[in-house]
């Protein structure tokens, strides 16, 4: 494994962290609601009354986003080196996950960390934590 440090860009990485935050505290200040991406999805697969029109933007805009970027420049290409057995049941295991962990990285990571929330702080470092190591193990210890 090596880094490509000719692919570093941290003006487009800060900019992109500066647009998930406001993102994020526009939802919480106009709605009074956490911006975590599973809770919104899942609030549309068992939907309250009037509760569906702001789900729908948020998840139109996260599909709309890349097709809009993609008009004014080129998307990077996408290298996934894992089969889909692999993708699927990396798929239920992150789905399993957020159940247990009541909720997901952006919704912990990004909204609960920045509200200094203990129970995401945990989450965070937990989650965090086990994808390093499962790396680690994936990647040097199995060779896969």
């Amino acid at each position: 494994m090596h880094n490509d440090w000719t692919a570093f860009t941290p003006w487009s990485a800060a900019i992109g962290g500066v647009i998930i935050g406001v993102a994020a505290a526009l939802l919480v200040l106009v709605n009074g609601r956490i911006a975590g991406i599973s809770g919104i999805v899942g609030g549309l697969l068992r939907p309250a009354p009037g509760d569906v029109a702001w789900r729908l933007a948020f998840v139109a805009g996260l599909v709309a986003a890349p097709m809009g970027y993609a008009i004014i420049a080129a998307l990077p290409p996408v290298v996934i080196e894992a089969s889909y057995p692999t993708l699927i049941v990396a798929g239920l295991l992150v789905g399993i996950g957020t159940r247990y962990g009541a909720g997901c990285t952006s919704g912990h990571g990004v909204c609960g960390v920045s509200r200094l929330s203990p129970r995401s702080i945990v989450a965070t470092l937990s989650f965090m934590a086990a994808g390093f190591v499962t790396v680690f193990v994936v990647r040097h210890i199995l060779g896969i």
